[in-house]
């Protein structure tokens, strides 16, 4: 007899959320928002591709993030594109970037304001 893996319990997000309430996180949503996709002229928070921000009380930053898709030629490029600019705010301690294609990006992911940019509204 052959058992099924166990699917995610039903009801708990694809996306783990980010630390909305710890002090920095506003800081660094706003270095997430000055790395952009080459391909694309909306920054990487905006699109979407940014899908946790998880701050220790140590001030230890993880972003989880994607690409627009798997074979971006930026791939190997971006997570220290991102690393820098959250390693430059005030008060990190140290940046973790974790690449992830689950759940897959989609459109449906952007920010209003990148839906208005590029056209899309």
């Amino acid at each position: 007899m052959t058992t099924q893996p166990a699917d995610p319990m039903e009801g708990a997000p694809l996306i783990r959320p980010s630390t909305t309430d710890h002090p920095l996180y506003e800081s660094v949503v706003e270095a997430c928002r000055t790395v952009f996709d080459p391909e694309i002229p909306v920054n990487i928070f905006d699109l979407g591709l940014v899908y946790t921000i998880d701050i220790s009380p140590q001030n230890e930053v993880g972003i989880v993030m994607t690409l627009t898709a798997p074979g971006c030629p930026v791939a190997g490029e971006m997570p220290g594109w991102v690393q820098d600019a959250v390693n430059s705010v005030a008060g990190v301690q140290n940046v973790e970037v974790q690449m992830t294609f689950d759940p897959p990006w989609g459109m449906d992911m952007m920010s209003d304001e990148a839906r208005l940019e590029l056209g899309f509204m």
